[in-house]
C-alpha cells in the first residue's frame, strides 16, 4: 500500500464528495494518508478528516495564515497538543515553515512574523518530541538555520519531511544530515521541472517520500491552463493519484512500481514513526 505523506483532505475543494475521493484513494492502494492542519481553525477538521480515511494528521500554523491565526495561534497550537498527544493518528506539527516566494509576505514584518511562529512551534515539536512537516518555498536556508540553531543548543528535532522540496541538491543534503526525509508530488512530473525531477532521480532512496498536497499541485495530467481557469475549469489533485505520480519517481530512479512503493513507505514510516502501528501494508 502506498502512503500520502501530505493531503489537504479537509479542504473545502473535498466538501461535496470527501467519501468519494477517500474510496478512490482506497480503490487506488493508497493504505494511509496524512492530512496537515494549517491553522487552529483546521485543527479539529483536519483530525476529522483523517478520522473518516482512517489515516493520520498533523496540526501546525502554516507561513501563509500565520497573520491570519491570530496573536494567540501559538498558544491554541499548545492547547491542542496537550489534548491531543496520546491520540495515536497525531503523527506531527505541520504543516509549519517559511514562505519567501509570496510577494505579500515578503515585506519585513511578514517575514519577522513567519520567522516567531516558525521557531516557536519548532520549540513545540522539541516539548512534545514530534517530527515536523515543513512548508519550503524559497525558504531552505532559513529553515535550516533555526534547526541547526536547535540542534546546537542540544535540543534537535526528531527529523520529519521537507514537503514539495525543490531546494538545491546542497540543500537537501542539509536537510537528510538533520533527519528528514524530502517529499516529491505532482510537480515532479512535468518535464519542464528540471532540478525538482535531478533530485528526485540522484538522491539517496532513503531520502524520498511521496505526497499529492491535494487539492493543489497536481500532477502534469490533471493541469488546467490559467484560461481555462478562468472559465470555472479546476485542476483538482486528489490522493488516487499518488500511484500514478510514483510511476514518475520509478521512471527516473529505474525503480519497479513495486520497489518504488516499498521504498517511499518504509522512508514514510520512518520520517513519521507514530505511522508504524496504524500502516498495514
Amino acid at each position: 500500500m502506498w502512503i500520502d505523506t501530505h493531503c489537504h483532505l479537509d479542504a473545502p475543494e473535498f466538501d461535496r464528495d470527501r467519501q468519494a475521493v477517500i474510496e478512490r484513494a482506497s480503490q487506488a492502494g493508497v493504505g494511509m494518508i496524512v492530512v496537515p492542519a494549517v491553522m487552529p481553525s483546521t485543527f479539529e477538521t483536519a483530525r476529522q478528516a483523517a478520522l473518516q480515511c482512517q489515516g493520520t494528521y498533523a496540526l501546525g500554523i502554516h507561513p501563509l495564515f500565520a497573520r491570519q491565526a491570530g496573536d494567540d495561534a501559538i498558544d491554541q497550537l499548545r492547547a491542542a497538543l496537550q489534548q491531543h498527544h496520546a491520540d495515536p493518528r497525531l503523527v506531527a506539527i505541520g504543516e509549519i515553515g517559511l514562505d519567501h516566494f509570496v510577494e505579500s509576505l515578503k515585506d519585513p514584518a511578514s517575514n519577522a512574523l513567519q520567522d516567531r511562529v516558525y521557531a516557536a512551534q519548532l520549540a513545540l515539536a522539541v516539548e512534545f518530541e514530534l517530527p515536523v512537516i515543513v512548508h519550503v518555498r524559497r525558504s531552505a536556508d532559513g529553515l535550516l538555520k533555526h534547526l541547526r540553531r536547535l540542534k546546537q543548543q542540544g535540543k534537535a528535532i526528531q527529523g520529519g519531511i521537507a514537503h514539495a522540496f525543490n531546494g538545491s541538491a546542497q540543500q537537501a543534503q542539509a536537510f537528510i544530515d538533520l533527519g528528514f526525509k524530502l517529499g516529491f508530488g505532482g510537480a515532479m512530473t512535468f518535464d519542464r521541472a528540471l532540478q525538482i525531477r535531478r533530485l528526485a532521480a540522484d538522491l539517496p532512496a532513503d531520502a524520498i517520500v511521496l505526497e499529492t498536497d491535494a487539492p493543489d499541485i497536481p500532477p502534469h495530467w490533471l493541469y488546467v491552463l490559467e484560461q481555462d481557469r478562468a472559465k470555472g475549469v479546476t485542476s483538482r489533485n486528489e490522493p488516487a493519484e499518488l500511484p500514478r505520480i510514483a510511476q514518475t519517481l520509478a521512471a527516473l530512479r529505474g525503480w519497479s512500481l513495486d520497489q518504488t512503493r516499498d521504498l517511499t513507505t518504509a522512508n514514510a514510516l520512518q520520517a513519521l514513526p507514530r505511522l508504524k502501528p496504524l500502516f498495514r501494508a
